[in-house]
This record gives C-alpha cells, structure tokens and sequence, in this order.
C-alpha cells in the first residue's frame, strides 16, 4: 500500500480570512492537476463581511465548496450565485475571467470553505471561460464515511462538473468508525482533513496537515473517532511544467507578466465585475523587484 507523507500546510492571508495553504508546497506543486488548497475558517462572518473583491485568473478552474456557510460568487461572465454547503460551484478562467466572492447580505455564522484550483491543460487553457453551478451531486456510502464526489468519477459515481484532464475531488463525510474507499492506481492523490481527526493506517491528520498518497494504491482505507471530514483529491500526474503567480497559471514569466499588464490597464481581457468590493490590485512581479 505504500507510506502517507505528512505535508505541512502554511497560513495565509487572504482578504480578512486567516487560511491553510495546503498547495502548493515545495515537495508537491501539484497533485494531478490540483495545484492550489486554501482551507478556510471556520471563522465568524455576518452579512456586512467584506471577503474577495474583484480579481483576474487564466489557465486554471476554481473549485469553491463549502463545509458550513454561504457564499455569494459575482464574475464577468454576469453569473451571479449563491453557494451553500452541498453545493459546488466551478467557474474555468481560460483565457481570461475576473470575479468576486463576497456575503451574501443575510448569512451570519461561520464560513468553513476550500477553496481548490485545477490547472487547465494547454489544449483548452486558453479557450473562453465560463461558469457551472451543481446542486445535485452524486453520492455514495463506504462503511462509515458518506461520499460526494464533486468533479471526476469515484468507482462509476461521476460528477457532471466540468474537467479538463482525469481527477478526482471528492469529501469524505466520516461517522466514528471506518471507511475503504476504491481509488485509481493511476492517480496520485492527497488527503486534506477539514475538520475533527482521520487516520491513514497508523498517520492521523488534522486541519493543517495532509496526507500524500503516491499512485500504485487501489483503495483508501481511513477511520475517525468521531465526526470528521476530509477532501479526497487524485488525479493523473500533471505532464506539464506550470508557472503560478498570484492568481494566475501559465507556463512562462511572459505569460503571466501580459496578464498583470491586462489586469492593471482594466483591459477587456478580463472585463468588469458587478461588485461593490474594491478591485484588488496586483503586487509587483517578484522577478522585477
């Protein structure tokens, strides 16, 4: 079956919300295509709450779910979308997409999200962007631990959500007790506690630290001693050599440099959001420093 290394997430700031960044890291930049994991709250939010005005991607999908909360997503494409706990929202950058993530002007309580990034790969990351909501997503039982799978397909359980390469992203909703869930040997994948406390054999992982499961194993077999949850995230190893940078993900410094030019000129590239928040500028380019 093979060892779980440990990896260490490291605090961020994003907004006004304190996070764990579980990726990247500098012994795993990516897991398949998964090259960003900001775990989030719970932290107190009520309606007022300024979260994450206006702000550019390219060459990457973000993937927002929501263990405890509510959301309120606002983009250039014109969506505008609620998200609540269950629910999944996917908005694909491609060549260009702005967009906001704010309160939603009623919900006071904790706000407990992920916040996930799939790099696109060069066949479709610099295609038009576009943007899915999905409040219907499958389901399933192993032992103790209920499944939903919210992008990729998870032993014949497949999700409609858009994906550009094979992955998985599924959560883990663990009861005290035990759960083995089948997985792709051709997948690498990475276990990110949310909540509570699981254990991979004999390594317990909590908010903070997650678990590298390398490609060969063709199950999971994880346990709780009360009510926990965890983020299931597999994929194909990603072929290809990336470059991320602030919000965005290319493959050299030139790509990215034209996009904070487009950015900063308030080019058509990325268009307006309808977002009360301010617009956040970008910082300098670290290679011009």
């Amino acid at each position: 079956m093979g060892d779980v290394e440990v990896v260490e997430s490291h605090e961020a700031q994003v907004g006004p919300l304190t996070v764990r960044r579980a990726l990247p890291r500098r012994v795993h930049r990516t897991v398949g295509a998964w090259c960003f994991a900001d775990h989030m709250g719970p932290a107190a939010i009520d309606p007022d709450t300024a979260l994450i005005g206006p702000h550019p991607h390219i060459g990457l999908q973000t993937v927002t779910w929501l263990v405890e909360g509510e959301l309120l997503h606002r983009d250039s494409l014109g969506s505008e979308q609620v998200l609540k706990p269950g629910e999944l929202n996917l908005m694909t950058a491609g060549h260009g997409v702005a967009h906001a993530e704010e309160s939603t002007g009623s919900y006071r309580g904790d706000l407990h999200a992920l916040q996930l990034w799939v790099a696109q790969p060069s066949m479709t990351r610099d295609r038009p962007p576009a943007f899915e909501h999905h409040d219907d997503l499958p389901r399933a039982t192993y032992g103790d631990a209920d499944v939903t799978v919210l992008v990729g397909t998870l032993d014949g359980h497949s999700s409609s959500a858009r994906h550009d390469s094979e992955l998985l992203g599924a959560e883990l909703a663990l009861h005290s007790g035990t759960a083995t869930v089948p997985l792709d040997t051709a997948f690498e994948h990475a276990v990110i506690a949310l909540s509570g406390a699981v254990a991979v054999g004999d390594t317990v992982l909590t908010p903070g630290r997650w678990g590298f499961l390398a490609p060969g194993r063709d199950e999971l077999a994880i346990s709780a001693q009360g009510p926990s949850r965890a983020m299931l995230l597999g994929g194909v190893p990603f072929g290809e050599d990336i470059v991320m940078w602030w919000n965005f993900v290319g493959r050299t410094r030139e790509e990215i440099a034209a996009a904070d030019r487009a950015w900063m000129a308030q080019d058509e590239r990325f268009g307006p959001v309808s977002s009360a928040l301010p617009r956040i500028p970008s910082p300098q380019l670290p290679w011009l420093r």
